[in-house]
């Protein structure tokens, strides 16, 4: 049993890796389709503010995970290790297209999927964190969008007075900043799903670590214990070694093929995506970092022109968006099944 759990908190950790590699087009996309700064400063840069926010932001996001999506009482090994394989699984198939889909849905599908597979949908825990989840997968790329849309247009007549080249060379600094915010915020709420997940698994098996000596003992969580610091420390380092590795296949698509970017466009869409990011995590809500600034993304594109927008490619987006919960969790489902074939815990 102990090493079946800690083979699965190593899992559970590279899937927050994988999660920083698949993400990181959202930190450092727009900045490198402005070319701000180049592929390699820019995942230094995004890993950098991603692990950060270890010192910055809350727990809330993570204690969601860990209680508000499913019943502790159907927890086990088995459940966490199925929904982390079913949300590895799809996060591999959209980063082989280059498809933007989102990680953290594709991890609360996995796990709501296994734990069905285990006791139905009883075992789903209904309620408010559900209703935000699943309203979020609309209301953050619709907030992105007008954030987004509502900051370009602000910076227009701010600065209409000012001479195109003067203002991309001010906006060339000030996304600097804007990328370091976006950056902060999706580590601030990605990397907590993870940990959610973890301190889930530990308080299901705490009583095998309750006796443990030494350091296996710090692996013994009490139901109503907050994240230990171990965990927040290797979840932000995971997270930001995804990024430095980066999702070179994604970033194509976000920086330059849903619309042409200047950086008076990066600023304002990683800035409106940022503050939607930072407003859901201080309310626990675990939002899609990749929904919200693809439509921040959409939104400084569409104040040019609708056509400066290719509807089309965002179209395939949205579809990816919606089968993301749906897929990673009968992925999942399956996974339990084979799994509790073969191990019994």
């Amino acid at each position: 049993m102990i090493y079946y759990v800690l083979a699965i908190i190593v899992i559970a950790f590279a899937f927050d890796f994988i999660n920083g590699f698949h993400d990181s087009a959202n930190s450092i996309a727009t900045i490198v389709g402005t070319r701000v700064l180049s592929p390699l400063a820019a995942v230094v840069w995004a890993a950098s503010f991603n692990f950060l926010a270890l010192f910055l932001v809350k727990t809330a996001v993570a204690k969601s995970i860990q209680t508000g999506l499913v019943q502790s009482s159907v927890v086990t090994p088995n459940v966490i290790l199925a929904g982390l394989v079913g949300a590895i699984i799809w996060n591999l198939i959209t980063w082989y297209y280059g498809i933007p889909s989102s990680s953290s849905h594709a991890l609360i599908g996995g796990y709501a999927g296994a734990a069905v597979a285990k006791a139905g949908f009883s075992a789903i825990t209904w309620g408010a964190k559900w209703i935000q989840t699943l309203s979020f997968i609309v209301i953050s790329p619709l907030v992105g969008l007008v954030a987004g849309f509502g900051l370009i247009v602000l910076i227009y007549w701010i600065f209409q007075r000012v001479s195109p080249n003067r203002v991309d060379r001010t906006f060339r600094l000030l996304q600097l900043a804007s990328s370091a915010l976006l950056s902060l915020a999706h580590g601030g709420n990605d990397a907590q799903k993870t940990m959610g997940i973890v301190v889930a698994l530990l308080v299901s098996v705490n009583t095998a670590f309750a006796t443990q000596p030494g350091l296996l003992h710090h692996l013994y969580v009490s139901a109503d214990a907050g994240i230990p610091l171990w965990v927040e420390l290797i979840a932000y380092t995971m997270i930001s070694l995804g990024t430095l590795l980066g999702g070179w296949r994604i970033v194509a698509t976000m920086g330059s093929r849903i619309t042409k970017l200047r950086p008076v466009g990066g600023f304002a869409a990683e800035t409106g995506g940022a503050l939607a990011i930072l407003l859901a995590t201080k309310f626990g809500i675990p939002v899609s970092t990749t929904h919200t600034i693809t439509g921040s993304i959409v939104g400084v594109g569409a104040s040019t022109r609708l056509s400066a927008v290719r509807w089309g490619l965002a179209g395939r987006i949205v579809w990816a968006w919606v089968v993301t919960i749906p897929a990673s969790g009968l992925m999942a489902m399956l996974m339990y099944w084979l799994l509790n074939a073969v191990i019994r815990v």
